[in-house]
């Protein structure tokens, strides 16, 4: 049942979405991506695969919403394949840092594309950490610039992760004014946290709760995900989206530690 639920899951290799919005935050519009994160999306030896998810994806705006760039260090909880985790590799490049993290649970579903994507030359500056998200980071991942965590959030509620732990440690390893980016699928209004395992969705307002719960401030949410036509009552996971894969609502929130 469990390896089940992770097939359905786990968008963190790939899905759509956005939420109401709720929160204090300033709405921002769609990011105008810097020509220099366009020329890292474009690259020629990025794969035919992650080129596939991008029109779902947006990756320009993503990076530059976070504020990604070159010599920071970094992380992505959830790394999943890494879809993800290359991009903020080549934006931060050669001087910067990435850990890009999986638990037991991911790295199980992943198999060996992983560890496959680790050994790309765009990969070099990529630490593999395998922990649980409850106590994601190592002692040396210090003073960070950005921390994201994207399309996996409703996951840890399935999981039973202890969610106030997991975000006291990312803001501890985040430098003061650091960013925690997070990008999750929205559900219905009402629904809360009642479909992360059936629909693979959560409310907005439920995160940002979350996250401001262990001190955060909400910076901003962008809309470059949003999809308004979305009837929320589908599962937008990988393996159950099929033809509708990448168009589902997702929010996109910016948390800033003060």
């Amino acid at each position: 049942m469990l390896r089940r639920a992770l097939t359905f899951s786990l968008c963190l290799i790939g899905c759509g979405g956005a939420s109401t919005s709720t929160g204090p935050a300033t709405t921002a519009a769609q990011t105008k991506p810097a020509s220099a994160i366009a020329q890292i999306v474009a690259a020629p030896d990025r794969s035919a695969d992650d080129r596939a998810l991008d029109k779902g994806r947006h990756p320009e705006e993503m990076l530059a919403f976070f504020g990604v760039a070159p010599g920071m260090n970094v992380a992505e909880l959830g790394s999943g394949s890494g879809y993800t985790t290359e991009l903020l590799a080549r934006a931060v490049g050669e001087r910067g840092k990435v850990y890009g993290v999986n638990n037991k649970l991911f790295l199980g579903f992943t198999g060996d594309a992983w560890s496959q994507r680790l050994a790309k030359p765009a990969m070099k500056n990529v630490v593999r950490v395998d922990r649980e998200l409850d106590d994601p980071l190592p002692p040396e991942a210090k003073d960070l610039d950005v921390v994201v965590i994207v399309l996996l959030y409703h996951d840890t509620y399935w999981m039973k992760t202890d969610r106030e732990k997991m975000n006291h440690a990312v803001f501890a390893a985040l430098k003061p004014g650091g960013v925690y980016g997070v990008v999750d699928q929205s559900a219905r209004a009402g629904a809360g946290a009642t479909e992360v395992q059936t629909n693979h969705r959560i409310e907005q307002q439920v995160v940002v709760d979350d996250v401001t719960k262990a001190g955060f401030k909400l910076a901003g949410e962008a809309d470059f995900l949003r999809n308004p036509s979305d009837t929320r009552d589908w599962n937008p996971s990988p393996r159950a989206a099929g033809e509708r894969r990448g168009t589902s609502d997702r929010f996109v929130l910016k948390f800033v530690k003060p």
